[in-house]
């Protein structure tokens, strides 16, 4: 039975059996309730360890659909969550803490996306995957920071585009096209943080590496990278490329991943602006702790659903997506 102070806190506190494994025990349970575990890149590196897959976004919701498991529970964020849900209407989702928001999600309601729409007569919606199902139920094709310049160079050219909420992936996004898109003025907390300053810093500190920038990032530090993308961009390249020494200007959580697989390489990250030392971390990404994901599969909850009405209209830019890219 789920307590009343669990649905309160939106994540279940129960303490662990004495002597636990937890790491043990979700691998247990997932085989026994027919679950899969997905971790974003963000999380922290326990819960990396232990899931069945680990990536981004959307990756890990069209893995989520490809699997036959009854169960997902989604080590991330909300909206990855309901992503997660839209693809797998049939399948039981489960998020181990509901207070695991996003601030760029946040800065795109659906009541003001639908009267800006209203505003602008004629513009067609090009949303970022970082957004609420509600918002895509009002977008035309949904992009992820790893197609973007490709999907919205697929749209005729005087077609009218609202881009959001990300600003400064729209910004790169009208650069890199030519397009003339209106662009939501919303933001990811952690990728404002960074700083040309700091970048210019740690690059005079350690010329021989190359700097990558997740496109979240302000068009100062973009202009500073080398390798700019996606984070699976940046494993790609990275793997690709070891041996060399990286500044890394994205989430901290990307380090355990790139650390796993470029094991010999150096990989140094961006700290908050003014900020001596340390990196920037997503409070939200790091409530996916390995007690709360044990007590999701041991209780079953909290569970993520997203209204039919809602579902019905926020896959449709998602499959437009996938048909374009």
């Amino acid at each position: 039975m789920i307590k009343e102070e669990w649905k309160l806190a939106g994540c279940i506190s129960e303490p662990a059996p004495e002597g636990a494994d937890l790491k043990a025990e979700i691998r247990r349970m997932c085989k026994d309730k027919r679950a899969v575990v997905m971790a974003h890149y963000y999380t922290p590196g326990d819960v990396q360890d232990v899931a069945d897959f680990v990536g981004d976004s959307l990756a890990l919701a069209r893995r989520a659909a490809e699997t036959d498991a009854e169960v997902i529970v989604m080590c991330g964020v909300h909206f990855m969550a309901e992503t997660c849900k839209l693809l797998c209407l049939r399948k039981t989702v489960l998020c181990p803490d509901l207070n695991a928001g996003c601030s760029l999600a946040d800065s795109c309601r659906a009541e003001d996306l639908a009267k800006f729409k209203a505003e602008h007569p004629g513009y067609k919606v090009v949303s970022y995957v970082n957004t609420t199902a509600a918002v895509k139920a009002l977008t035309d094709v949904v992009v992820t920071s790893g197609n973007a310049e490709r999907v919205v160079s697929k749209l005729p050219q005087d077609e009218k585009l609202i881009f959001g909420p990300d600003r400064n992936l729209g910004d790169y996004i009208n650069a890199v096209t030519g397009r003339r898109m209106l662009l939501w003025q919303g933001g990811c907390h952690v990728h404002e943080r960074f700083s040309a300053e700091t970048v210019k810093r740690l690059k005079a500190e350690h010329p021989e590496a190359v700097v990558m920038a997740h496109l979240e990032c302000k068009s100062a530090v973009l202009e500073l990278a080398a390798v700019k993308g996606s984070t699976a961009d940046m494993l790609k390249y990275a793997e690709a490329n070891p041996g060399k020494a990286y500044i890394v200007a994205t989430e901290a959580g990307i380090l355990h991943e790139l650390r796993r697989r470029c094991p010999r390489t150096e990989f140094i990250p961006v700290p908050p602006e003014q900020a001596a030392t340390g990196c920037n971390e997503c409070e939200h990404m790091k409530l996916n702790t390995l007690l709360k994901l044990y007590n999701t599969l041991k209780h079953g909850w909290p569970e993520v659903t997203v209204p039919s009405d809602i579902a019905a209209r926020a896959v449709k830019p998602i499959e437009r997506m996938l048909e374009m890219s």
